[in-house]
């Protein structure tokens, strides 16, 4: 296989990716070969590609410092209101070059390189990916924090920085097997840890009640250290900052009372302090009541807001000895978003601080947290919502429990004065669940701490407002909105996918990047055979690129020109993985018959990714496609025609490859299960058609494109629920369709499992017996549906065409536009597209 051309020649001609010339190369090479000087170990004359990335991050990162300083002074000197984006995951990827290409230096740090003989893509995968995040929660608030930065929001992101991100997976006979990802292990050159900071997080303890107020005493002090990292704008010199918390055991932890052998003990305690910023925990959609998980979620709750008040008191132009003390004015100069429930100790702390510690009356304290605090749901999944039972509340945060209890006194008193006498509303309402454990509600505490509540995709925030939140909503309709998702076109297109960035420029030019709604003017160019044959031509490249990628990488050989069928999401069974394999079995079977010519006669290669969650379904799901993929892998019959891959260990570096090269996206959750979905939006930037259900953000998609350019199948949710109503019966789909009792059979019978015959009869269970998720009810509609697919492949200028509507209706997909909406209509700021002065301009 001939390789492409790589993407270091293909920016020699492309200059959507940096302007060329914005910088002096010679002054990089020179600030490059000063920090190899340094980085060199002092034993060690030569080198490595390791060397030479540490020394061009330095280099690259020189220029963001003068940025970074600069525009922190101008908040200073402007005192804006600020916006705290609080969230568990931030899934950063790696930083190199999105700030190469945030402040147009790619072009002249990639002919820097060149002079010195260095491949500038060898160096860019040296760096590690700053996997913080599980996937869409922790993608979308990266992308969110680009997007503030782009728009020049004077804005924060806080979390935890995690010494061990999500786990690398190997796949190992079929298996996963979930290795440490160590990912600071070599450094990173990117963050600046900032001890000066370092704020105090109690736990445990006791309240003891006076009467000038409630004393939190007893307690275990764990230290929060901060750690920053610079986040630049697209193009204005704006560089915001991320804050990342790490836990470190203070330096008395247990050491009041030793001998010698006590010391040695409690020095090794401290590890139980530091435990907290460890590591992530890998569930994603999935509640895991344990008590380190509530230590993450206060641990960053409390240091976030200690650090919020103390920029707030001390940001008054003019003096620094001047100090705000009215914290009526607080909503007015900040805003504090949660990023789900994770985050939602936030509103029982505020009221901490505030009540115990600045001694505000509490109908004082909690109009301020309502007007600052705002809240994002992103899921309806019963098991995903977080539920703390009241007995590890007591024992980790005593006084917090006593706030919990107030606001639920209070707000189950307004309940009862708009609905007298209706106690099953105050039951379905309480922030407390009675029942066997009693268990807080951390979604109901956000609704009512919050003076904003949004979904993140038009449907999504339908359903909150018509079942799980119907009451809330009932009482407090103008407190629920929509914002739906988007993606950073910067990352998602320009870096991920030069060749399409620069065949969009060249018709419609380059501020597209800036203002994605520009791609609608693509759509003059629908029936223009050049612009077809150039979208045509680049997707082919990038298929090329991941085939070499998948043969160098996996060992397994496949047909570039076969149509590349990808699933990126986590897997669960709500996102129905297991329809998908379905297909693959039923076109297994029709294509494998001897003694007659291919039924189908296009080659599909099919890929899953994503790690799975810590539970055993899940694993299962992994290990059946990997098993569908040995049966038809090595089939002689149907040869190179089909292709099933597992990609291991899915990162943001390899979705950079892999997103570029699909043809077919599959976005196929059942109706009403999926809030929003960012995937689905960066594979159809990306040129790649989608087939999925009427679900999250694919309805808005489809109105966008228009439903005829995407492939459409299934129930909507009107129809789950009405099946919900009568009864869901897989047997019934079982006996009526063939081809589908054929590949549960074949499942269940050991077929692909020849070893170990029963090997899936859990998954066959669940999904005759136990799917919540209908995976029968949409399979026949959903085969259909791949038909249609298969049939227009055939026709590549019409594929081509119906790419180029979704790309000219991705413009409402960008985070530039769901951020611009957060600020106008939650946070009560507004976008600027200005540019702050360089460092080196005159102030």
């Amino acid at each position: 296989m001939s390789k492409p051309l790589s993407d270091h020649d293909r920016k020699k001609q492309i200059s959507v990716r940096g302007l060329a010339g914005v910088e002096n190369v010679a002054e990089l090479k020179q600030n490059f070969n000063r920090h190899l000087h340094f980085t060199l170990v002092k034993d060690r004359n030569v080198a490595t590609r390791r060397d030479y990335y540490f020394a061009l991050a330095h280099t690259v990162r020189e220029h963001l410092i003068g940025r970074w300083i600069r525009t922190q002074q101008y908040y200073y000197e402007k005192d804006p209101k600020r916006v705290y984006y609080i969230s568990l995951e931030f899934y950063m990827g790696r930083a190199l070059q999105n700030t190469m290409v945030n402040l147009a230096l790619e072009n002249a740090c990639d002919e820097a390189m060149y002079q010195l003989g260095l491949d500038m893509e060898e160096l860019e995968d040296m760096e590690e990916d700053a996997g913080l995040g599980n996937g869409g929660l922790g993608r979308l608030a990266a992308c969110f924090l680009d997007s503030m930065a782009s728009l020049g929001l004077a804005a924060y992101g806080y979390g935890i920085r995690y010494e061990f991100g999500i786990f690398n997976q190997k796949i190992v006979n079929g298996w996963q097997v979930e290795e440490a990802d160590d990912w600071l292990r070599f450094g990173n050159p990117w963050e600046k840890a900032r001890p000066e900071y370092m704020r105090p997080v109690q736990f445990y303890g006791r309240t003891e009640h006076h009467p000038d107020g409630v004393k939190w005493v007893d307690t275990q002090v764990v230290l929060a250290l901060p750690y920053d990292t610079p986040i630049p704008g697209y193009r204005n010199n704006v560089v915001n900052t991320m804050r990342l918390w790490s836990a470190k055991a203070p330096c008395d932890f247990n050491l009041k009372d030793f001998n010698v052998g006590g010391y040695i003990q409690a020095v090794l305690d401290r590890n139980l302090a530091e435990n907290i910023s460890r590591v992530l925990y890998p569930n994603d959609n999935f509640f895991e009541g344990k008590e380190l998980r509530l230590k993450q979620e206060y641990f960053v709750v409390s240091a976030t807001l200690q650090d919020i008040i103390r920029r707030f008191k001390v940001s008054k132009f003019g003096s620094r000895e001047i100090a705000r003390t009215d914290f009526s004015k607080l909503p007015d100069k900040v805003a504090i978003q949660l990023n789900d429930t994770h985050p939602a100790m936030a509103i029982p702390e505020l009221m901490r601080v505030l009540v115990d510690e600045e001694k505000l009356g509490w109908d004082k304290a909690w109009d301020i947290c309502i007007r600052t605090c705002a809240y994002t749901n992103h899921t309806v999944l019963p098991e995903a919502l977080e539920r703390w039972p009241v007995d590890l509340f007591a024992h980790l945060l005593p006084r917090h429990l006593e706030i919990v209890y107030e606001i639920n006194r209070r707000h189950l008193e307004v309940i009862a004065a708009k609905f007298p006498g209706d106690h099953d509303r105050m039951r379905r309402m309480s922030l407390i669940e009675e029942g066997g454990q009693k268990r807080i509600n951390m979604a109901h505490l956000c609704i009512v701490g919050s003076h904003a509540v949004n979904g993140v995709a038009q449907i999504h925030s339908d359903i909150l407002k018509a079942t799980i939140f119907k009451d809330f909503y009932e009482m407090e309709p103008n407190k629920f909105q929509n914002k739906t998702n988007g993606i950073t076109p910067r990352r998602w297109l320009v870096m991920c996918n030069p060749g399409l960035a620069e065949v969009i420029a060249e018709r419609i030019g380059e501020d597209y990047i800036r203002d994605l709604d520009q791609l609608q003017k693509l759509r003059k160019f629908v029936n223009d055979d050049a612009f077809i044959r150039d979208i045509a031509k680049v997707k082919q490249e990038n298929k090329l690129k991941f085939a070499v990628h998948l043969e160098e990488h996996y060992k397994v050989k496949i047909n570039p020109n076969s149509m590349f069928d990808i699933q990126v999401k986590r897997i669960h069974e709500y996102k129905r993985q297991l329809l998908n394999c379905l297909h693959i079995i039923t076109y297994y079977n029709r294509e494998s018959k001897c003694n007659r010519p291919p039924l189908i006669q296009i080659p599909q290669t099919w890929s899953f990714t994503q790690a799975a969650p810590g539970y055993h379904t899940a694993k299962m799901i992994i290990r059946l496609i990997t098993a569908i993929g040995e049966v038809v892998n090595n089939d002689p019959v149907v040869g190179d025609r089909l292709k099933v891959i597992f990609l291991e260990n899915y990162r943001m570096s390899l979705a950079r490859i892999s997103i570029p090269a699909a043809d077919l996206s599959q976005q196929i959750s059942t109706a009403g299960t999926e809030a929003s979905g960012t995937g689905n939006m960066k594979f159809m930037l990306n040129g790649a058609l989608t087939i999925g259900t009427m679900d999250g953000a694919n309805v808005e998609m489809a109105e966008e494109a228009g439903e005829d350019n995407l492939f459409i199948f299934g129930m909507r949710v009107e129809d789950v629920d009405a099946m919900d109503v009568r009864g869901y019966h897989a047997q019934e789909y079982y006996n009526r369709l063939p081809e589908l009792k054929q590949a549960i059979d074949q499942i269940a019978g050991g077929f692909f499992s020849p070893k170990q015959h029963d090997l899936f009869k859990e998954i066959v269970n669940m999904l005759m017996h136990h799917d919540r998720f209908k995976v029968f009810a949409d399979y026949e509609d959903y085969i259909k549906c791949q038909e249609k697919v298969n049939a227009l492949y055939k026709n590549p200028k019409e594929w081509t065409k119906k790419v180029i509507y979704n790309i000219a209706g991705c413009g409402k997909f960008s985070s530039d536009r769901t951020i611009a909406q957060y600020a106008r209509e939650i946070w009560g700021m507004e976008p600027t597209l200005e540019k702050l002065p360089a460092p080196d301009d005159k102030p």
